[in-house]
C-alpha cells in the first residue's frame, strides 16, 4: 500500500487512503493548537484573577469560603482564584441630600416639612456627609446602610426641630440645631454598629411653607432688624454718654473733696488760732480783751452807721462811716463836731471793756453826753 502510494506520487498521482491519511495529521495538529490556546486563556483568566489593587482612598473586603476579611493596606494584593473574592469599598467623604433633590433642586415636601414648638410648619433641607468607617460591617451589619442613615437622620432631625422654635430654625438658632442633631445621630450609629460613620449634617435652608407666610416672615425679621439696630443705638448712645457722666461725677466728688480738706484746714487754723489766743488771754485777760475788742471793731464799724441822740430826745444825728474812722475828715453839722462825737462814742466803747473802772453811761473826755446805738 506504501509503495502504491509512493508509486502513484512519483506518476502525479495520489490514493484516496494516501489523503484520509493526511486529513487525520491536520486535525490532530489543530487540536493541539486549540487546547494551547484554551490553556493560555485560563491561565490568563487565572492570573488576572489573582491579583487586585487597592487605591489609596479605598479598602476592600477578601471573601474565603464566606468568611469576610478586612484589607486596608493601598498597593496591589493577591488571591486564589475562584476561591477568594474581593469586594472594594469607597472610603472618601461622601453625602446625600434630605429635603430636596441635588439634581433637579426640586424641594421633597415629604423630607422637608415639620413642625417646629410652637406649632408652626417650615420647610427645611439638609446635607448628610458621612463615610465608611468599618467595611465589613459596611458590607455584612445590614443590607443597606446608607437606607438606615437616611432614616436616622430624619428620625433625628424632626424630632430636635420640634423642640425648637420656628424663630429660632430661621434665624439664630441653625449652629445649636445643627450640632443637637449630630449629637444624636452619631448616638444612634453607634448604637446601630453599621460601619458609617457621620462626618457631618448642615442646615442648607430654611423657609416657611407658603409664599404668604414667608412675607409675613420677612416683615417679622425687618422689624427685629430695626429693634436691633434701635437697640445698637441706644448702647452707643449710653457708651458715649456714661463716660461723660463718669468723668461729671468724678469732677464734683473731686471738688467736694478739695472743699472738704479746705474747710478742714480752715477750722484747724481756727481752732489753732483760738488756742493761741486763748493761751495769750490766760497771760494777761484784759490786754488781751482790749485787743480783741479792737479787732472786732475794724471789722464790724466799717459796715455800721452811728446814731447819736441827744439827752432831750428831741434831735438825732447821723454821723457818717469815715467820722469814726478818719476822724480828721469827718463833717460837723448845727448841733456839735464829729470828732467830738466820735470821741465821746469811743470812749462809750472803751468804757464798756472795763478800763479805769467805767460804765457803760460815763460821760466821755470832752464834756458831751448821749447814748450810741447801733444799727
Amino acid at each position: 500500500m506504501k509503495g502504491e502510494s509512493f508509486r502513484n506520487r512519483k506518476n502525479g498521482f495520489e490514493t484516496v487512503d494516501g489523503g484520509a491519511d493526511d486529513a487525520k495529521k491536520k486535525k490532530g495538529s489543530g487540536g493541539k493548537i486549540a487546547g494551547i490556546v484554551i490553556a493560555v486563556i485560563v491561565l490568563l483568566l487565572l492570573a488576572a484573577n489573582s491579583a487586585y489593587e487597592i487605591k489609596e482612598k479605598e479598602q476592600a473586603v477578601l471573601i474565603t469560603l464566606g468568611r469576610a476579611q478586612a484589607v486596608t493596606d493601598p498597593g496591589l494584593h493577591f488571591k486564589i482564584p475562584f476561591i477568594q473574592q474581593v469586594r472594594k469599598v469607597n472610603t472618601t467623604i461622601q453625602g446625600f441630600t434630605i429635603g430636596y433633590n441635588s439634581d433637579t433642586n426640586e424641594v421633597d415636601n415629604d423630607e422637608s416639612l415639620m413642625i417646629t414648638s410652637d406649632f408652626n410648619f417650615i420647610d427645611v433641607d439638609f446635607y448628610v456627609e458621612y463615610r465608611y468607617s468599618d467595611p465589613v460591617k459596611a458590607m455584612y451589619a445590614s443590607q443597606d446602610p446608607l437606607a438606615i442613615l437616611r432614616n436616622i437622620s430624619q428620625s433625628c432631625i424632626r424630632t430636635v426641630i420640634s423642640s425648637y422654635s420656628v424663630d429660632d430654625v430661621l434665624t439664630t438658632g441653625k449652629n445649636e440645631i445643627q450640632a443637637a442633631i449630630r449629637e444624636m445621630i452619631l448616638a444612634r450609629l453607634e448604637e446601630q454598629d453599621i460601619g458609617v460613620q457621620l462626618v457631618n449634617i448642615t442646615i442648607q435652608d430654611s423657609e416657611p411653607p407658603t409664599a404668604e407666610v414667608m412675607e409675613a416672615f420677612k416683615s417679622v425679621e425687618t422689624a427685629k432688624q430695626g429693634k436691633e439696630t434701635a437697640l445698637n443705638n441706644a448702647n452707643k448712645y449710653r457708651n458715649e454718654q456714661i463716660p461723660l457722666a463718669q468723668a461729671q461725677a468724678d469732677g464734683i466728688i473731686k471738688d467736694a473733696e478739695a472743699q472738704k480738706t479746705e474747710r478742714i484746714n480752715e477750722a484747724l487754723a481756727q481752732v489753732a488760732r483760738f488756742n493761741a489766743m486763748y493761751e495769750e488771754y490766760i497771760k494777761n485777760p484784759a490786754i488781751t480783751k482790749q485787743r480783741m475788742f479792737y479787732e472786732a471793731m475794724e471789722d464790724i464799724l466799717p459796715d455800721l452807721k452811728v446814731i447819736i441822740e441827744s439827752p432831750n430826745g428831741s434831735t438825732q444825728t447821723f454821723y457818717p462811716l469815715e467820722s469814726f474812722t478818719n476822724p480828721g475828715s469827718g463833717s460837723s453839722d448845727g448841733n456839735g463836731s464829729a470828732p467830738g462825737a466820735g470821741t465821746v462814742s469811743s470812749g462809750s466803747y472803751s468804757g464798756s471793756n472795763g478800763s479805769n473802772g467805767s460804765n457803760h453811761n460815763d460821760s466821755s473826755d470832752n464834756g458831751s453826753s448821749g447814748s450810741a446805738a447801733e444799727q
